[in-house]
């Protein structure tokens, strides 16, 4: 320990004046969480140490956070003093919604930490309770692209599901917060359209509208690149948001990310990209009525996509989704009193861009906005995570942020505070008791061999293994945590051929599987990754079981590791660590699209497998 820390936690000023000047890099000395002796003084050392540091220590940057992401009012909301936590915020302009690597931010801290009065002093620089608030992302797992339509009180969203089956979930919601899956646009498997197709490809950024009585589902059908048409466009509608949907019609349009705006002239019209084209079709979705024109080409003009359109005031307002997918993505707007233009840009720029780097949730946008029943804004927009900052582990999720309208007619996001980790819920809460488990099969599979129940699933078993796009034997559901369990219990089953268990699965390049493999000698035991184009066993082991005999499969994730293990009863468990699964992330490996994220399930290829007591477990909490 440094003479100078030392001196700081002995709130020892005079010292630090003294010593500090002659080499003010001297503040930079880390401890093991890689916090700096500034960030310490906020915990320990008091509002005199910490003013001096502030107005006075050369090398003090207060946009600087620790190995955890936690800057100097997280520091200082975990030491409890509201002195110091009301200087860095009144004098510091430091932020107590600002969430760390683990969304956890100074408000979070206060607290855990049973500190009330700074606790409440954050409250009232939010105006909120914490209890009243909500945590970004509001939708965890793959649930990218969001869109979102108002019916009364009732809201409903869609979001992509690319080859996964049913196709596009259709949410409702009361508080904007809380989410259950009623229904999907696609259930019918002859009308899914997905044989064959690629992971990554399928159904991509769903639009949701409602019109005298009727709700409206597009997406583009993203196709393999072969042949001449890659993409088309879907429309399917129902007097109900659950459904049933009908029968999807396609408009030969090259594009993606459809919506559909109803004008109030009765008129209605598909927007898709590159920018923003228009062109007009009937009532019923089903008939093109013009030719397709070029509205904007963007603000950022990098990626332009995601078109939607808003009437408001006399104005069309032009949402677009910009700056590719990544870290630079971003929603602009621009606006035209005419519905074919010109558009002109918002002078405050994007309305939804993340500019704080150090922060976990990033690419922000393609955003939708909607109104409460007593005029408030909303946009739900797509976000991601990233472990380490790289690996967007569960892909694409779903986030929540209000808007107001400027004097001139401009949205401005959050009161211009930008993306949010708390915020204000927009309603009384109402949450589901339980939402239920939206399982679903890589492309539809065949009729009865994957059947549900109160105790659990049967897989009849097909031929093909999960490397090849013609495998239909697995049920999935969605990672929704970086830390979590699934597990299930196999029972072997009676034919000696094949093989079942339990898998974690991204898309046809890239999963992991436990579990029983029927070899020359028996039953064995295999850990197996797949990792692009090539299949590495982890671990094979002889195994004495019996049919019909139960076998329990689990796996555990930490981030990056996994944790398999196998056990025949509860005495005696054996496992394997799997060290490095970047593969189940966007940016795992570069074949074919990168768009959707790492789900958990169980599989069976060549046999008849049984599985009950599926359980999902966020953290250490309780089962989801």
């Amino acid at each position: 320990m440094s003479e100078l820390r030392d001196a700081i936690l002995a709130r020892d000023l005079d010292y630090v004046r003294e010593h500090l000047p002659l080499d003010p890099t001297l503040i930079g000395e880390t401890d093991e969480h890689g916090a700096t002796l500034d960030m310490l003084a906020a915990k320990h050392a008091g509002i005199e140490m910490v003013r001096y540091l502030v107005e006075y220590g050369l090398r003090v940057n207060l946009n600087s956070v620790d190995a955890r992401g936690r800057d100097m009012l997280h520091y200082a909301a975990e030491g409890g003093d509201e002195a110091v936590c009301r200087y860095l915020v009144e004098r510091g302009g430091m932020d107590p919604l600002r969430g760390d690597l683990s969304l956890v931010t100074p408000l979070d801290l206060a607290h855990d930490k049973g500190h009330a009065g700074v606790q409440a002093y954050f409250e009232s620089v939010c105006g909120c309770e914490l209890k009243d608030m909500y945590r970004n992302p509001i939708r965890h797992g793959m649930f990218p692209d969001p869109s979102i339509v108002r019916v009364g009180e009732d809201y409903y969203m869609v979001n992509s599901t690319f080859v996964f089956f049913p196709c596009i979930p259709v949410s409702h919601s009361r508080d904007l917060v809380h989410w259950e899956v009623i229904g999907h646009a696609i259930t019918n498997p002859e009308w899914a359209n997905l044989e064959g197709l690629e992971g990554g490809r399928g159904y991509w950024a769903p639009d949701i509208s409602y019109c005298n009585g009727r709700f409206y589902i597009c997406a583009t059908l993203r196709l393999n690149d072969v042949g001449s048409v890659r993409r088309r466009q879907m429309v399917v509608t129902s007097d109900r948001p659950e459904g049933p949907y009908s029968e999807p019609v396609f408009f030969e349009e090259d594009g993606i990310d459809p919506s559909l705006f109803h004008d109030d002239d009765g008129r209605h019209y598909m927007l898709l990209n590159r920018g923003a084209r228009i062109f007009e079709i009937d009532e019923t979705a089903t008939k093109r009525l013009s030719e397709t024109s070029l509205l904007y080409y963007g603000s950022q003009k990098r990626a332009p996509e995601g078109p939607h359109l808003l009437k408001k005031d006399g104005w069309y307002y032009l949402f677009l989704a910009e700056g590719g997918t990544g870290m630079g993505h971003r929603t602009t707007v621009a606006r035209s009193r005419s519905l074919m233009g010109p558009y002109a840009p918002s002078p405050y720029g994007p309305v939804i861009r993340q500019w704080d780097e150090r922060a976990l949730i990033q690419r922000c946008g393609h955003a939708k906005p909607v109104t409460t029943p007593d005029g408030r804004w909303y946009f739900v927009y797509l976000c991601g995570r990233a472990l380490d900052g790289k690996w967007t582990m569960m892909g694409r999720e779903t986030a929540l942020d209000p808007f107001t309208w400027t004097m001139d007619g401009w949205p401005l996001l959050n009161d211009g505070k930008g993306v949010s980790t708390l915020n204000r819920m927009p309603l009384p809460a109402q949450p589901f008791d339980r939402e239920r488990t939206d399982w679903v099969t890589p492309r539809p599979p065949q009729p009865g061999t994957i059947m549900h129940s109160a105790e659990g699933v049967v897989i009849a078993g097909g031929e093909y293994p999960l490397s090849d796009v013609r495998c239909r034997s697995l049920t999935l559901r969605r990672q929704t945590a970086f830390e979590c369990t699934f597990s299930a219990a196999l029972t072997v089953p009676q034919a000696e051929q094949g093989e079942a268990g339990l898998t974690a699965y991204y898309d046809e390049y890239s999963f992991y599987t436990v579990g029983l493999v029927h070899a020359e000698d028996g039953w064995r035991i295999r850990v197996a990754e797949q990792i692009g184009r090539e299949c590495h066993v982890r671990y094979e082991k002889p195994v004495s079981v019996q049919p019909g005999q139960r076998i329990t499969l689990s796996t555990q994730a930490n981030g990056l590791v996994r944790n398999v293990s196998w056990a025949l009863d509860k005495a005696h468990t054996e496992g394997l660590i799997l060290r490095n699964v970047t593969y189940l992330s966007d940016e795992g490996i570069t074949i074919s699209k990168r768009f959707t994220g790492a789900m958990l399930g169980v599989y069976a290829v060549g046999c008849t497998a049984q599985f009950s007591e599926l359980n999902y477990h966020e953290g250490m909490g309780e089962e989801a």
